[in-house]
């Protein structure tokens, strides 16, 4: 069956009539839940059995579980998680036993997504901070060198992997250096291009094997003075494709955040026509997911191989957890009760 490419939201708790029917007609590729669409862990299960029905096939389900500010499920029906930051400040002690932290979170937040149907999270964060830039990073990213982030971000993708779960490399080339929020407005990056390399691209060229990415709404002047990575063709085919050598599925980050100018029409094209496979949109709005429908294409060609690679990847790399045994060390590890 045939699929477009897109990943939208959705309102609530559960589908509204007009849900099902746009869902039924534009067929996405997947969805991704937030904190407004999750009670309990039933719900949830519900939820995400509806959008695959809704939907025609077996779609992805995505969710932003890192961990610290960023997690969708949050107790007392799950487990917190640390910030990322926290792997790294252990990574900085012991460097195994950090890497070890790491992998087995991410192992212990597969397995929770995955018993409740979810088969992506948007993890790892690869950016890296510098002094002065925004903090919507922040504590997000593992480390401020791009070292110990490509090194944890590879034990975490490793454990969410070992879960069943497809890793995320966010967001792509990097978002660190942003001085401000990207949800609000756009960033400029002056940075030149071989500190961009040395540094903000080192941790996505050393994970460029990894299944899937998000792109960064931030513009980088040294290759493109105009348009943000999500939109710009140079940044895209140049740095992405290129000098980070990334051949996975590319997504791009929500359409609708303010770093992004034009129509919602306007930025889901410009971000297919730039190179992203797939488009993302995520506050469930109907007028606003009823504006860029239009403009999404069937999977196809390249962007579908890369998805049939990521999928199947995803459904052969499953090992067994004991989860009380691994939370029990993962606990002892972070002191995390």
């Amino acid at each position: 069956m045939s699929v477009y490419a897109s990943i939208y939201g959705c309102s609530g708790t559960a589908l509204t009539d007009a849900e099902r029917r746009f869902l039924r007609d534009v067929r996405p590729w997947g969805f991704i839940l937030f904190a407004r669409n999750i009670d309990e862990p039933e719900q949830v299960r519900r939820l995400i059995g509806e959008l695959r029905e809704a939907a025609g096939h077996d779609a992805e389900v995505l969710i932003d579980q890192e961990g610290g500010r960023v997690q969708r499920l949050r107790p007392p029906h799950w487990r917190a998680y640390p910030p990322g930051r926290l792997f790294g400040e252990i990574y900085e002690r012991d460097t195994e036993t950090g890497l070890h932290a790491a992998r087995l979170g991410a192992k212990l937040i597969a397995a929770e997504l995955r018993y409740l149907g979810f088969t992506v999270d948007c993890l790892p964060v690869l950016d890296v901070p510098v002094p002065g830039a925004h903090d919507v990073i922040g504590d997000r990213a593992y480390a401020l060198a791009p070292g110990p982030v490509a090194a944890l971000g590879l034990a975490a993708s490793e454990g969410l992997l070992a879960g069943g779960v497809l890793p995320v490399i966010k967001h792509i080339p990097g978002h660190g250096r942003a001085g401000v929020d990207s949800h609000l407005s756009l960033p400029v990056v002056d940075a030149p291009a071989a500190e961009l390399e040395q540094i903000d691209f080192a941790p996505f060229h050393a994970l460029r094997h990894m299944p899937v990415a998000m792109t960064a709404h931030v513009v980088y002047s040294a290759y493109d003075a105009e348009r943000p990575a999500t939109t710009s063709p140079l940044v895209i085919d140049k740095v992405i494709r290129g000098h980070i050598g990334f051949d996975g599925l590319l997504m791009s980050d929500d359409l609708s955040m303010e770093a992004l100018s034009g129509s919602l029409a306007e930025r889901a094209r410009a971000s297919l026509a730039a190179g992203c496979d797939l488009v993302l949109h995520c506050n469930g709005k109907m007028e606003e997911m009823l504006a860029i429908a239009p403009e999404v294409p069937i999977l196809s060609g390249e962007a579908l191989r890369r998805s049939e690679k990521a999928i199947s990847l995803r459904k052969s790399s499953l090992v067994p957890l004991d989860v009380d045994l691994a939370w029990r060390q993962f606990s002892a590890l972070t002191a995390v009760s």
